[in-house]
């Protein structure tokens, strides 16, 4: 773990510069607007520690795949999000000293994510070789006002001499990914071009043909004001392969402030035709256009200001959580705002590489109820919508590796729909990703009552999903029990076993629910459900089949114990926990051979717990109880995923102080650096875990046929919570303290709940208050 970030409720502050860290810090710095996002990056050189990083939702490379042994199914790519033309490049030259924090001596250094405002700023005073002061102050942003532009400000003063200063300001194209497979150059140079006002970078992607232009416009300030004649600034502008820059010089005054503005216009072909991006950034960037860096910087912090009013969530007594819970809602919504069906959330959003910046099953698992918590429920929509419009590539999938008659296998990583992860016991065998993508449509419809979206577009998704578990079951006449064998479950420390019983369990939950929505709306709108039928090929065998596999499913247990197990054979590991790990091992996939893990008992996140938290309704308090004190203690968590899961369920259990611990594990997983890998970026789709473990786990939130239910519980180390949930077209503030529960709802009509249990009705613009109870 790290502790170097200052703890405050709305601001991430970095006080000393810190080197070693600066790539953590990177990651934990970024920011976006759902269209485009970018690492914390510094403006003008460095060469210490870095991962230079600007990323375009939904532009990707589909990079070779390198495997061993190639087997017969295998994606030919593995997608990878770009890392494209960096936009914020400044290359500072004060006499002959060339500015660059690594060579410099650091007198003060502060760097701020202002988090309630959308603004990232950074302050330093340093002394260059020579012994120049140096004091320089940016801010910089995308805007969520106006998507595809970016904007910042660079000041710079030396109070005690006179320098000749030049500022050289560029777009550069020759970016690479860090993880290119072959260290491929995944961009074509399309063109650069200067005129008097703007400067532009195009590139075209290589295979998949996005093309990317970047406009840049600059405004040069001193003291806040147009230079005169008195103090006059030479330009030089140069242009290369992929590259353009404009030089600013002149002699700039002792305490004089000179101040560059730079403004970015970042479009591609996702939005409009190719021979107009170049027009339409200048367009963007026009004088009319730009009413200048402090007016574009009040209207971005303006739909802040909106996104926090219904996404906050308020902690009294602890900074540290409360911090932890703002990064992740702050990272959350600004990875992804909901407009766009085509675009889906990356486990690293716009903070980093890793994994491809592709769409995983925690979209549906983990980011869904956060979506449909805090927001319109066409947002969430969008995200179910996302997979109806890449069934045929699951049902390609599912071709692919032998299934047939429409069964879908839904892609483990993808970007457009196709399977592009290469790694067999993840592509081919964690096929439990397929039933997190019916359950998100179950979630959604019992949340909002949205019934159409089956007809719609659910029941598609769902026979697909279920004719794949038909034909990936097994009867085993041994068991006289449908079996699936050669899964690997949530728990990525097991592969190729049979019989986890998470996937079962989701496997026949799928074929189940699949077949009452068919026989529900059969009754409701016998044409819509013949159009669908026919359309489908659905017979009354496939109806048939769903139900017997689904009603004799094999569910591996020990009777003795009183527990599922994570999957056969799991009790004939070694019988050891957490504790007997030592902290030089952990985290142990950092230390310990493949091997040494497949064979201990150690589990990555929540496999059987997550079953059991997503089926809780299906098992009594005892059952949950005696599971999770088997399986807890035998859980590292070292995926970004388990904590939070943990946390609902400990709370559920009255745990609260085991629910506590993880909840700060998950809420401040990257500002602490818990599992030392944040310098590849953020776990984006693990932050709305922090949320879970808040609103689902404390706060108790369940939804019942659309009937909303809490049962608030409070963390000792709190004096309150607070947070907002928006529900059938009203919102909803809880507050809970130590003594009270109250609900007040903004909306114009009543609505009636149940409050541990009981029914109670809130009236339009009402409060209700009721005493705490405890579980």
């Amino acid at each position: 773990m790290k502790n170097y970030l200052v703890k405050d409720p709305w601001h991430i502050i970095e006080d000393k510069f810190h080197p070693e860290y600066n790539r953590i810090s990177e990651s934990i710095f970024s920011i976006g607007n759902g269209h485009m996002g970018m690492r914390g990056n510094f403006e003008e050189s460095y060469s210490g520690k870095t991962l230079q990083g600007t990323y375009m939702a939904g532009v990707y490379y589909p990079d070779k795949t390198i495997v061993g042994w190639w087997k017969n199914g295998y994606p030919e790519y593995f997608a990878k999000v770009l890392n494209s033309t960096n936009w914020i490049g400044l290359e500072i030259q004060i006499d002959d000293n060339l500015l660059d924090l690594s060579n410099t001596d650091i007198q003060e250094f502060k760097r701020d994510l202002d988090m309630k405002r959308g603004l990232l700023s950074r302050s330093f005073r340093t002394l260059l070789p020579d012994g120049t002061l140096v004091v320089v102050e940016t801010c910089r942003f995308v805007s969520l006002a106006r998507p595809e532009l970016g904007a910042l400000t660079y000041s710079i003063t030396c109070p005690h001499k006179s320098v000749k200063l030049k500022v050289k300001s560029y777009l550069d194209g020759n970016v690479h990914n860090e993880d290119a497979n072959y260290n491929e150059f995944f961009w074509e140079h399309l063109f650069q071009k200067m005129d008097d006002d703007f400067m532009a970078v195009s590139l075209t992607t290589r295979k998949t043909d996005f093309t990317l232009c970047v406009t840049a416009a600059h405004r040069v300030l001193i003291d806040d004001r147009k230079p005169n004649s008195t103090i006059p600034v030479s330009r030089a502008d140069h242009s290369g392969k992929g590259y353009t820059s404009r030089t600013f010089e002149l002699t700039l005054e002792a305490g004089k402030k000179f101040t560059l503005e730079k403004y970015a216009s970042c479009m591609t072909t996702r939005d409009h035709p190719r021979e107009e991006l170049e027009a339409l950034g200048k367009v963007n960037l026009s004088r009319e256009a730009i009413p200048g860096f402090s007016v574009l910087k009040d209207e971005h912090s303006r739909k802040w200001e909106e996104i926090w009013a219904h996404s906050d969530l308020v902690i009294d007594g602890e900074i540290a959580a409360q911090q932890g819970i703002r990064f992740n809602i702050f990272q959350l919504n600004q990875t992804y705002t909901g407009k766009d069906a085509r675009l889906n959330i990356g486990p690293k959003g716009f903070t980093g590489e890793k994994y491809g910046g592709s769409t995983y099953w925690d979209t549906e698992a983990y980011c869904l109820p956060f979506y449909l918590g805090t927001s319109d429920p066409a947002i969430a929509r969008n995200l179910l919508k996302y997979r109806h419009n890449h069934l045929e590539r699951a049902i390609e999938n599912g071709e692919k590796l032998g299934f047939t008659k429409g069964a879908a296998l839904y892609p483990m990583v993808t970007m457009n729909g196709e399977e592009c992860h290469n790694e067999w016991e993840i592509t081919f065998e964690e096929i439990h990703r397929n039933g997190a993508i019916a359950y998100a449509i179950y979630n959604y419809i019992n949340c909002t009552g949205d019934n159409s979206y089956m007809a719609e577009y659910g029941l598609d998704v769902l026979i697909g999903i279920s004719r794949f578990w038909v034909q990936r079951a097994t009867f085993s006449k041994a068991r006289e029990k449908y079996v699936i064998l050669g899964v690997t479950g949530p728990n990525e420390y097991e592969n190729n076993v049979n019989n986890n019983w998470y996937t079962n369990r989701i496997a026949s939950w799928c074929l189940s629910y699949t077949r009452k929505a068919c026989i529900d709306l059969e009754k409701k709108d016998p044409e819509i459900f013949n159009e669908i039928s026919h359309r489908l090929k659905l017979t009354e065998k496939d109806l048939e089949s769903f139900e017997r596999i689904g009603s004799q499913m094999y569910y591996p247990a020990d009777e003795k114990r009183g527990i599922f197990l994570q999957q056969d054979g799991y009790l004939d590991k070694e019988d050891i926990t957490v504790e007997d790990l030592s902290d030089e091992e952990r985290p142990i996939h950092q230390n310990w051979s493949w091997d040494r893990i497949l064979r201990s008992p150690f589990i990555k996140q929540a496999d059987t717990l997550q079953g059991l938290f997503i089926f809780e309704d299906e098992f009594d308090k005892e059952t949950i109880k005696r599971n999770f004190d088997f399986y807890e203690p035998r859980t590292v968590h070292e995926s970004s995923l388990s904590p939070c899961v943990h946390s609902i369920l400990a709370a559920s259990l009255g745990y609260t102080e085991k629910a506590y611990e993880m909840y700060l594990r998950t809420a401040r997983l990257d500002l602490d650096d818990y599992n030392n890998d944040t310098e590849d970026g953020c776990h984006t789709t693990s932050m709305s875990g922090s949320w879970m473990a808040i609103v689902i786990g404390f706060g108790g939130l369940r939804y019942q046929n659309t009937r909303l239910k809490l049962s608030p519980t409070i963390p000792g180390a709190w004096s309150g919570y607070s947070f907002k949930l928006f529900h059938l077209g009203r919102t909803l503030t809880v507050k809970v303290d130590k003594t009270e529960v109250s609900i007040g709802n903004s909306g114009s009509e009543d609505i009636s709940i149940l409050l541990y249990n009981k029914e109670i009705t809130i009236p339009a613009g009402g409060l209700v208050s009721a005493a705490l109870k405890k579980v």
